[in-house]
């Protein structure tokens, strides 16, 4: 849904970094979503270590 809104306020507004904004906050919810689901199964090593 986000990357719809996404592409939308591109189309609208022709700002990249509003583009940008919208897909590094879809970015960030799949990270919670995949350190969530870490958590659940038990596991103890974290992507978010990774992050550059």
């Amino acid at each position: 849904m986000i990357k719809k809104i996404a592409w939308d306020t591109f189309k609208n507004t022709g700002d990249i970094n509003a583009y940008l904004e919208l897909k590094e906050i879809e970015n960030i919810e799949k990270r919670i979503v995949e350190e969530k689901d870490i958590k659940d199964n038990g596991e103890h090593k974290s992507k978010w270590n990774n992050i550059v």
